[in-house]
């Protein structure tokens, strides 16, 4: 005889999920305390005029979103970040992946250049940050130091608005190449190495296997790369608020220390908070775009 199976729940199964729960529960309280509900006070803060000494003006609907968009120091602010992340991402690929290179040539002592390529990257921001403070001090600094020995004059590294932001640049991506470098060596390893062999018994030298093969195998992982340093450069704040605080001028200050300023310097807790979520929208539409030109790319 056949038995058949009714739709009532085992006891153990009933156990199974109350377990299940039970392990589950204390990420979700600090998941739904720290992550959710600040997402959604701040969405509700947002349309209201609240400030930080404590006087609140009441819901003003989308009047902080339309002083936004008007704000002529949000959009430079943007811009610099936008700037930044364009001049930063580029660098951050390609000496990655020349250092991913190097050492994937099996040079002699691989792990001593694996650690000073890779060692920054695990150095607080404030230590970068006076590292760097120091190497462009103009009377005092380093880099200064080395140029006049060629006859170059000082470079005003911090107080140029032209020079400035390429100052945080440099130092961002000394201390972050690291990470890339370390996920385009990994994917190098990868490589197959009978691709190789097969090229050098066809008489492919070392650049037409490195463009032949190496570059389009090393395709998904730059791809990777440029998602997560375009992700990363739109919210820098710790290295350029404490090499040049956004100067000079605002030359330099990026669209997080705005709101940072707004809400804790200005106390305009409500304004700070929609520039925040336009913000968000803004990182949103671009992770948005690159998962699907990552597809279509990848049909």
């Amino acid at each position: 005889m056949s038995t058949t199976v009714t739709g009532r729940r085992s006891p153990n199964s009933s156990k199974n999920n109350l377990h299940g729960w039970a392990f589950s529960a204390p990420f979700l309280i600090f998941f739904l305390m720290f992550l959710v509900w600040p997402i959604i006070h701040g969405l509700y803060m947002s349309f209201t005029g609240q400030t930080l000494t404590g006087a609140n003006n009441g819901f003003v609907g989308f009047a902080n979103y339309g002083e936004a968009f008007g704000d002529p120091d949000m959009w430079r602010s943007l811009g610099n970040t936008i700037y930044f992340t364009v001049i930063s991402t580029i660098p951050l690929v390609l000496i990655a992946l020349v250092m991913a290179g190097l050492v994937n040539m099996n040079l002699p002592a691989q792990w001593l250049w694996r650690f000073s390529f890779f060692v920054p990257f695990l150095l607080a921001s404030t230590v970068v940050s006076q590292f760097f403070l120091w190497m462009y001090n103009p009377q005092l600094g380093l880099i200064n130091d080395a140029l006049s020995t060629f006859g170059i004059a000082p470079v005003p590294w911090l107080n140029d608005p032209n020079v400035a932001m390429w100052s945080i640049v440099i130092a961002t991506v000394w201390w972050t190449v690291g990470f890339n470098f370390l996920l385009y060596l990994a994917a190098m390893q990868n490589i197959p190495q009978q691709h190789y062999e097969a090229a050098s018994l066809d008489g492919a030298g070392g650049w037409r296997q490195f463009f032949s093969i190496t570059l389009p195998q090393l395709g998904p992982t730059t791809v990777l790369i440029v998602i997560l340093q375009v992700l990363a450069s739109l919210k820098v704040f710790d290295q350029i608020y404490q090499i040049t605080a956004g100067g000079p001028g605002g030359s330099t200050r990026s669209l997080v220390q705005y709101v940072f300023e707004t809400g804790f310097t200005g106390y305009r807790l409500g304004y700070s908070a929609a520039i925040s979520f336009i913000f968000f929208a803004l990182i949103l539409l671009v992770s948005v775009s690159q998962i699907f030109f990552n597809r279509n790319r990848s049909a």
